[in-house]
């Protein structure tokens, strides 16, 4: 009986609220029904006659249609990311413009690895959105040579679409079990409605950590900039004529022609020497029986000595 009381008022409480639902519509409605049939009643202004009010209403059409684009391009949810390589004269000195650059742009250092003079150094930055292009125009501003740039922007505006709408479904499925909860007197629907309840509410954490995350990230752009070391003619040089790497491919050299001559040796040894000694056998064999036939024809017979 408890179960089929608390399933009526389940009922009852759906139909009352889809009741308020439906009568607050209407009521809208005819709120702005009403008032445009006052605005008429009060009197309306008479048509131009002209063509000016056609022409301000196009304009009017035209801004109106401009504030709209302008207002969806502004609400899409953009991740920047990009990653940009520099050779500097020097790392250290350029990796000092970079934070500074970072820090004026509202911007801040999320991850480095420090290089010295003569050692490569990375630096990850997290700039505003807004000014992404900026940063990128200061870092080719760097005294140095650009290597490389590389810049990819990913819409993620249906994703965080999708995630409010499911937080608003959640939500409104909060407050109803919220005021179920309150309405239930037996323990037993006490505990299923609490039980619900505390599942709406971990999706509602899951789904709204996912969106943070997703908005912070279309807040703050991400930027890998690479500061790599100018080579100096003293080390190209250097690399140019190395002994001991010409020493270390000698070597290599002898060990490869030793290994190919080992190799021979042990085919030699163990495949052809087999198969030639047969072969020699066989030929013995056969120069012998050659050499008993023709023996044989070679010597005369007595009647023919007679």
């Amino acid at each position: 009986m408890n179960n089929k009381r608390f399933g009526l008022a389940l009922v009852v409480i759906m139909i009352l609220l889809a009741a308020c639902g439906g009568a607050a519509m209407p009521a809208v409605g005819d709120e702005l029904n009403g008032g445009d049939q006052g605005e008429g009643v009060m009197g309306a202004p008479e048509p131009a006659m002209d063509g000016d009010a056609s022409g301000q209403r196009d304009a009017a059409g035209e801004e109106g249609g401009s504030n709209l684009l302008a207002q969806l391009q502004s609400d899409r949810q953009i991740i920047k990311t990009g990653q940009i390589s520099i050779e500097v004269p020097d790392v250290a000195v350029a990796a000092g413009e970079v934070r500074t650059m970072a820090t004026a742009l509202g911007g801040y250092i999320g991850g480095s690895q420090a290089g010295t003079l003569d050692e490569r150094a990375t630096l990850t930055l997290r700039i505003p959105a807004d000014r992404f292009e900026d940063a990128l125009a200061r870092l080719r501003e760097i005294d140095g040579t650009l290597l490389s740039e590389t810049t990819n922007e990913e819409d993620v505006t249906a994703v965080a679409v999708d995630l409010e709408a499911r937080l608003d479904n959640l939500r409104a499925s909060e407050t109803q079990y919220r005021a179920l909860l309150e309405r239930a007197t037996d323990i037993e629907d006490v505990l299923a409605v609490q039980t619900r309840l505390d599942g709406v509410r971990g999706e509602i954490e899951q789904y709204q950590a996912q969106l943070n995350s997703l908005t912070r990230q279309t807040d703050m752009a991400t930027l890998t900039v690479a500061l790599v070391p100018e080579p100096s003619p003293i080390t190209t040089t250097s690399e140019e004529w190395n002994p001991g790497r010409t020493v270390d491919e000698a070597l290599a050299s002898l060990l490869t022609i030793g290994q190919g001559l080992f190799n021979g040796a042990i085919w030699f040894v163990i495949v052809w020497l087999p198969i030639l000694l047969v072969l020699s056998v066989i030929a013995l064999i056969v120069l012998r029986s050659l050499l008993v036939a023709r023996s044989k024809l070679a010597i005369p017979r007595k009647d023919d000595v007679e």
